[in-house]
């Protein structure tokens, strides 16, 4: 008899095994899903970030317009409010007219002109009078120009005064300007030769001079 088979009765472990470049993969694998996750979280919180500071620089804005507009109405508030005065003056002349005499009545107008002087200072509206200063384009408008002993292009009178706020310009003084004699001879008879418009030109300015039919008067 044959004799029986001593077969082993234990099966085998059954086990996968990894190759070594497949286990550096999974490890890069790993490591590159850790780093967008990472990535991810920090994009996040870069646009949380961005839309925090777009509505911070909204509510800025908001601000800043809201305290312009209610620092404009306040300046205009205090200007009326310097303006009262006057007219109150105003209407207390006029009611007293009837029974004041002359020299009341100019005391009361220059009172009147005190109140609004001193508004226009607090307003910060200076006044343009540059009588007998040098003729100054970006401040001044020459009205004309006659014949004088000062030095060409002083100002010889002021027909309007002028004014400014903090600088800029709210009106030119209109003013009457100086030749010299001889640039007025000159423009003289040149007129006379012509019924046009005379052109004079001084040394630094030109002004365009109404030449009457007389020489020497304007």
């Amino acid at each position: 008899m044959s004799e029986p088979s001593h077969a082993s009765t234990h099966p085998q472990d059954e086990r996968t095994e990894v190759l070594p470049e497949t286990a550096v993969q999974l490890v890069e694998l790993e490591r590159l899903k850790t780093e967008l996750a990472a990535a991810e979280e920090r994009a996040k919180n870069h646009w949380e970030q961005y839309l925090r500071a777009l509505a911070d620089a909204d509510n800025v804005r908001k601000r800043a317009a809201k305290d312009q507009e209610v620092t404009r109405q306040f300046a205009i508030e205090k200007f009326a409010q310097e303006l009262l005065g006057v007219k109150d003056t105003l209407e207390l002349a006029i009611a007293n007219a009837p029974k004041a005499d002359a020299a009341a009545l100019a005391e009361g107008q220059e009172a009147t002109l005190r109140l609004l002087a001193k508004a226009f200072e607090k307003a910060q509206t200076e006044e343009i009078n540059p009588e007998g200063a040098e003729f100054n384009p970006e401040l001044h408008e020459a009205m004309m120009a006659q014949p004088s002993d000062a030095p060409a292009n002083s100002v010889l009178a002021v027909v309007q005064k002028g004014y400014q706020l903090n600088g800029r310009l709210l009106r030119p003084a209109r003013v009457v300007v100086s030749m010299v004699a001889v640039a007025w001879s000159r423009a003289a008879a040149v007129a006379s030769a012509s019924v046009s418009p005379l052109r004079a030109t001084s040394s630094e300015h030109t002004f365009l001079v109404a030449v009457p039919a007389t020489p020497g008067k304007v």
